[in-house]
């Protein structure tokens, strides 16, 4: 439908013909902020790729923003990989990976314009690393190189923003910096889906929740999916279930973060 930012239906893919993802089946309203939470090797950061057209599908069909996901569609979705993905000596500056978010809109060999160096500018000023433009992507730490991928999906022009982890290996205050930048995209209109480990931060801060394993367990808000029996389907032997007085606390079993 023509309100809804993402539509999956039915959806399967495979590596190496193993199966990874079965029957999986969801709708994104326009503008909400969804968690992706499930046990490493439940398929989250497959359920992206298959979304940006990066991993093969077997069965199943993806709407974004209300039509068939062709290569023209996914130019409005931006994304933010695991930082493990990305060589972080690769001798660029800040400015130049957030550039490489205008290629898909510039015409073949074409140069960048005034247009594409001016939304490149207003990007890094959104995430508060303007000053930092010419200083290379090693230089920087985890929550500064975080914020420049974001830049790079902001300068794109998406509207739907796709994140893979994006607060791993992350200190503390930067996880709530960039939680925080976040929401002030989503509060201008941009849908936001993010994959994470951290429970208590989707029953915070997140309108919806995906419990993923493979399969589709549960979505919906976080209150009324974050259940101990559906968390516990969701992670099997993988999380601990504890009641901390009227609370609920899921601890997933060795959280070390990997690529789910």
């Amino acid at each position: 439908m023509e309100n809804d930012a993402l539509e999956v239906r039915h959806l399967a893919a495979a590596y190496d013909r193993r199966p990874v993802l079965d029957a999986v089946s969801f709708t994104v309203p326009r503008g909400a902020m969804v968690g992706i939470v499930g046990p490493n090797g439940s398929g989250k950061s497959t359920l992206l790729k298959a979304v940006l057209g990066l991993v093969p599908v077997v069965r199943g069909e993806i709407d974004v923003l209300g039509r068939r996901a062709d290569r023209q569609a996914r130019r409005l979705v931006g994304y933010v990989p695991q930082r493990e993905d990305v060589d972080w000596n690769f001798p660029v500056s800040a400015f130049d990976v957030v550039m490489m978010g205008r290629v898909p809109s510039l015409q073949f060999l074409r140069r960048p314009g005034d247009r594409d160096r001016e939304l490149v500018w207003k990007a890094l000023e959104t995430v508060g690393m303007a000053g930092l433009a010419h200083k290379r992507i090693g230089e920087f730490s985890g929550g500064q190189q975080q914020r420049i991928f974001l830049a790079r999906a902001l300068a794109q022009e998406t509207q739907v923003l796709l994140l893979d982890e994006p607060v791993s290996g992350v200190d503390a205050p930067s996880q709530h910096e960039i939680f925080d930048l976040l929401r002030g995209l989503q509060e201008r209109g941009t849908t936001i889906v993010v994959t994470t480990h951290d429970l208590s931060c989707v029953a915070e801060r997140f309108d919806l929740a995906l419990l993923l394993n493979r399969r589709v367990i549960a979505f919906g808000p976080p209150g009324e999916v974050f259940t101990p029996e559906l968390l516990n389907q969701t992670y099997e032997s993988h999380l601990m279930i504890l009641k901390v007085g009227d609370r609920t606390v899921a601890i997933e079993d060795g959280h070390a973060e990997h690529r789910g």
